[in-house]
């Protein structure tokens, strides 16, 4: 897993510097411009559609959400797809319910998209269009670099459909590069902070939200902490009644308006005498216990 996570640096920068087949993909996209979008995924592909909704949201003005596969594989429902983008997002592109979603909103009518690690997969030949999101082939259990790299692919896709050209990535690669070095002592005195945690929360607005629901899977699955990933602002509408001393909050804190509107979340969960670590480019506040830029 560490091994691969080194990898992100190269593999930000060979998607980027690759500007050609996204931009064909869009291009076909943009020519049948849909109505709205729907993202289909499972696990950290579904954590990456969440950030899929906001692009296309913000940057192109479409609705959009995220299908519930079971409407399909289990109840049998064929709903009208005319004039919709279905983005099926998937890893390995074999998942058999994300198949069968994408074969079925093919035929009711969408125009298909797989973004996928897995170019030659079952379900870049059951879509019409493939993204490739070229993050070479992973071993870890754990989903890491394809994590960042179908971020980034989508992104791509998203602003090649507004006819730009991805300029805004280059250099991504370097900067993740200067992440993982610079950030190496601050990881390790938060590794050590928080061995007492037997509870974690984690919290994001905005563009990071995918990455507190993704943190939050991978806490659950490599270290075997019971957590919990809310919306600062769904956090405060009940589920901060379960914040005490004895939990450490992960909150993702980009510089922007997502972490600006977090503010209040970490005032409160400080508060009510929660640990908190902040991870990201926003600068740390008073209510923050311990932070990794």
């Amino acid at each position: 897993m560490r091994t691969e996570i080194d990898q992100q640096p190269g593999v930000l920068d060979d998607l980027a510097g690759d500007h050609a087949e996204l931009a064909a993909v869009a291009r076909g996209v943009a020519e049948r411009p849909p109505r709205f979008v729907l993202f289909a995924a499972r696990g950290s592909s579904h954590h990456a559609a969440h950030y899929a909704r906001y692009l296309v949201e913000v940057l192109l003005g479409l609705p959009t959400g995220l299908v519930a596969p079971s409407t399909t594989t289990l109840y049998g429902a064929r709903p009208d797809l005319r004039d919709v983008l279905l983005v099926t997002v998937s890893q390995s592109g074999g998942s058999d319910d994300l198949l069968e979603v994408t074969g079925t909103a093919r035929r009711q009518g969408a125009r298909t998209l797989a973004v996928t690690n897995s170019p030659g997969s079952a379900l870049s030949e059951a879509a019409e269009l493939t993204v490739d999101v070229r993050a070479g082939p992973e071993q870890a259990v754990a989903a890491t670099k394809t994590y960042t790299a179908t971020l980034l692919a989508l992104y791509l896709f998203v602003d090649a459909v507004r006819g730009g050209t991805g300029e805004g990535a280059r250099g991504l690669g370097a900067l993740a590069a200067r992440t993982l070095d610079e950030s190496a002592d601050a990881v390790a005195r938060a590794v050590h902070r928080y061995r007492f945690a037997d509870r974690v929360v984690t919290t994001a607005r905005g563009y990071s939200y995918a990455t507190a629901l993704e943190a939050a899977l991978k806490l659950a699955e490599t270290s075997y902490l019971p957590t919990r990933a809310h919306s600062g602002a769904d956090l405060l509408h009940g589920p901060v009644a379960a914040v005490d001393t004895d939990t450490a909050v992960l909150a993702v804190t980009g510089a922007g308006a997502g972490g600006t509107a977090l503010g209040e979340v970490l005032d409160t969960v400080a508060g009510r005498g929660a640990d908190v670590l902040t991870v990201g480019s926003a600068p740390p506040t008073a209510s923050t216990g311990a932070s990794i830029p």
